[in-house]
């Protein structure tokens, strides 16, 4: 049974790391490592890692270098990428490794994602991230290591869309990297802000364009999104949630362009 290891950036999260460790001993495929990268957090993030078994390693760093240090210490024959409030449901890692025994040519799996919360935005994510299944916006989270060590990891130079980069190169090298099972991942985002997630759009937006050129994806412009969305007939089924995540992206986008014209702040 090939070793699967979970790396997950940390920081201050001892309010959703204990759930998010106990799904991933609680996997129906139980030959799993968990290499914790935290940047130095002040509550008991660490100690509660180290009381799930997880290897520890601290470093002041972004989220892009904080997963590829633990793909460095990773041990596993496959590795998943988490972020310290996700639940995994019971047969993802299980999924994943079966999809990955069955082809040799699939180099990364994509894992549905589901926003929980009561929050009314978190509601109105939930629906958008239903609207993008089996689309371009979707990206792989769980891959063969041996292929994400190739590719050099995570793009540390930028902060947009920085999870899609290490996809996109190792598809470069001629590897599928759609291919996506049907467990899921629940985000659990009950503390939603839209304030700080306008906040953190206009961080991101810093290195949109960085992003774009190096990548070949426009993921900041507005006709992309909205094509998906009017091509999906679940859309028109709830007018009020759809209406409130259109003014949602329009929020989004006018804060990703604010941050493209700060410029990239990333050498």
């Amino acid at each position: 049974m090939e070793l699967v290891s979970v790396v997950i950036p940390t920081y201050n999260s001892e309010s959703t790391l204990p759930m998010c460790l106990r799904s991933i001993r609680s996997q129906s495929y139980s030959n799993v490592e968990i290499v914790v990268v935290d940047n130095f957090s002040t509550d008991d993030t660490v100690k509660i890692a180290r009381g799930f078994g997880a290897r520890v390693y601290e470093f002041d760093c972004e989220r892009a270098k904080a997963k590829n240090i633990g793909l460095r210490k990773s041990k596993g024959e496959y590795v998943l990428f988490l972020d310290s409030d996700m639940e995994l449901t019971k047969g993802v890692i299980e999924e994943c490794v079966n999809l990955m025994r069955a082809n040799d040519r699939i180099g990364g799996v994509v894992i549905p994602e589901r926003s929980v919360g009561k929050n009314f935005w978190v509601k109105v994510m939930d629906f958008e991230k239903s609207l993008y299944a089996g689309t371009r916006v979707e990206s792989a989270r769980f891959f063969r290591r041996d292929l994400a060590i190739k590719a050099g990891g995570f793009d540390e130079s930028v902060v947009f869309f920085e999870e899609m980069t290490l996809p996109v190169k190792i598809e470069r090298m001629g590897y599928d990297v759609r291919a996506r099972i049907k467990s899921v991942i629940l985000h659990h985002e009950q503390d939603f802000s839209l304030a700080r997630h306008l906040i953190k759009k206009l961080y991101y937006g810093r290195t949109a364009r960085r992003f774009e050129r190096r990548y070949g994806l426009n993921l900041t412009g507005v006709a992309g999104r909205l094509g998906i969305f009017l091509r999906n007939s679940r859309f028109y089924l709830n007018l009020p949630i759809s209406s409130a995540m259109l003014f949602l992206k329009c929020l989004e986008f006018i804060a990703v362009v604010s941050g493209i014209l700060a410029g990239d702040e990333f050498l």
